[in-house]
């Protein structure tokens, strides 16, 4: 397996196969877009394919599939179906913002994807097109609606930000009582693309405090192996809510996950503002066994949290990267 200087072994992949979105979301990007990266760029699906592969073979066994927003990418499908029948993947899942998934979603039950992760900041459908700035709230839930009648995993994403989506809270929590869901609520990073500051008066203890003042059963459960969240569940109901503390990086100490950007960059940590360029290292004709020592050598690398990554990469003057350039 691949192991980083601090033991821990790294079997997950996050690949970003596109740094487009469909959505222009205050904590994420800029009203007016991004620059987005040139076609000849972005690595092509069979340079994708290789690279998942590379990693398959060092022992990484899951694969989820991210963005910008995934559909956006011309026949990502079809890609996400070729990486599912790669040898030794034993779990294939997916992050998106719903928009465009419905129609995808009997091929992706098809193509073994266990669980889905539902971009949904609220569930009122003014506020979500004052975050989103576009007005498709509707189709959002169509997706969930039909994920669920498909029987796959659905967790929802919820990024909390101060004077924008508090009242919202104890509504999604309110979801698991009768639906088979995790509703995840992020603290709210600086990967807006921009120098704007980020909230952090709603950190996960104070998340969790407000949850507790509505639902004072809630209790907390199990988390998972290297889980980026904080379980609970409220007696009763059928789905359970997770605290991820995304800026405070608090999970920092299990880390198993790597990131793939949409240009090919390896990158150890969400925080780090570097990396080796994969993609470029196969069009200039490495074989899979160099590939591998480069894979190896850099993880080997990877910093002990993201306050290390941090530091390490960024200057106090430079801003983060928007989350679609870097892959969510």
């Amino acid at each position: 397996m691949l192991t980083d200087q601090f033991g821990r072994h790294i079997n997950y992949l996050r690949l970003a196969v596109v740094d487009r979105c469909n959505l222009r979301c205050t904590y994420c990007m800029p009203e007016s877009g991004l620059t987005w990266i040139k076609q000849k760029d972005l690595m092509t699906d069979e340079e994708m394919l290789r690279i998942c592969s590379v990693f398959t073979e060092l022992g990484v066994d899951k694969i989820r599939i991210t963005g910008g927003e995934p559909f956006v990418r011309k026949n990502c499908i079809n890609l996400i179906e070729k990486i599912s029948c790669l040898k030794g993947l034993s779990n294939l899942s997916l992050t998106t913002n719903g928009l465009l998934t419905e129609q995808y979603i009997p091929q992706l039950k098809a193509s073994g994807i266990q669980s889905v992760n539902l971009s949904l900041d609220t569930l009122d459908k003014e506020r979500f097109f004052k975050i989103t700035r576009r007005n498709s709230f509707d189709k959002v839930m169509k997706t969930l609606e039909s994920l669920l009648k498909h029987q796959i995993k659905v967790k929802i994403n919820t990024v909390v930000m101060e004077g924008q989506n508090i009242e919202d809270l104890i509504p999604l929590v309110s979801l698991t009582q009768n639906l088979p869901v995790d509703v995840r609520f992020i603290e709210e990073m600086p990967f807006n693309g921009s120098s704007a500051e980020v909230s952090l008066k709603w950190d996960h203890a104070h998340i969790y405090e407000h949850i507790k003042s509505k639902f004072p059963q809630i209790e907390k459960i199990e988390d998972p192996k290297s889980s980026t969240s904080y379980s609970y569940k409220i007696p009763g109901f059928m789905g359970n809510v997770g605290i991820i503390a995304a800026y405070t990086r608090s999970f920092c100490g299990d880390c198993n996950r790597i990131r793939i950007t949409p240009t090919g960059v390896l990158r150890n940590c969400l925080y780090e503002g570097g990396g080796i360029n994969l993609k470029e290292e196969i069009r200039s004709g490495k074989t899979d066994d160099e590939l591998k020592i480069r894979i190896i050598n850099t993880i080997n690398n990877k910093p002990k949290d993201g306050w290390e990554a941090e530091k390490l990469s960024l200057t106090p003057s430079q801003i983060h990267q928007s989350m679609a350039t870097i892959g969510g």
